[in-house]
């Protein structure tokens, strides 16, 4: 499936880019806190960019569904994440983006959960 090939390998690459800003530049700007909350928003994208490499690989029947929700989940989760550390280092915490997280949470269980009932059928 092209989307989740390309999904995950765009995933991949911004996870490396941002991990490496977080570990270098932003290391003198955030505090302990705010670069471990960007840390997990860019492991939690690298895990589902590799998942979306393998289902994208893969025949699964019901892999877009899966991707779907892997890529909206990602996108909501990471980067609302990046959005509210980096918000909140500069003094403006976007607060909004706190219930986004969460349901960005939502979503990657989602697609957890049918991977395994894919598995499981």
């Amino acid at each position: 499936m092209q989307l989740a090939l390309l999904s995950g390998a765009i995933f991949g690459l911004l996870a490396v880019i941002l991990g490496a800003f977080g570990a270098h530049a932003l290391k003198k700007t955030l505090n302990d806190e705010q670069l471990k909350s960007f840390e997990t928003g860019v492991k939690y994208q690298m895990y589902h960019a590799i998942v979306l490499l393998v289902i994208g690989s893969s025949s699964l029947t019901i892999q877009k569904s899966i991707a779907w929700l892997f890529i909206i989940g990602t996108c909501l989760f990471s980067f609302s994440i990046y959005g509210l550390v980096l918000s909140d280092s500069k003094g403006k915490k976007m607060k909004f983006l706190g219930p986004i997280t969460p349901l960005g949470g939502l979503l990657l269980v989602a697609g957890w959960a049918l991977l395994a009932y894919r598995f499981l059928s």
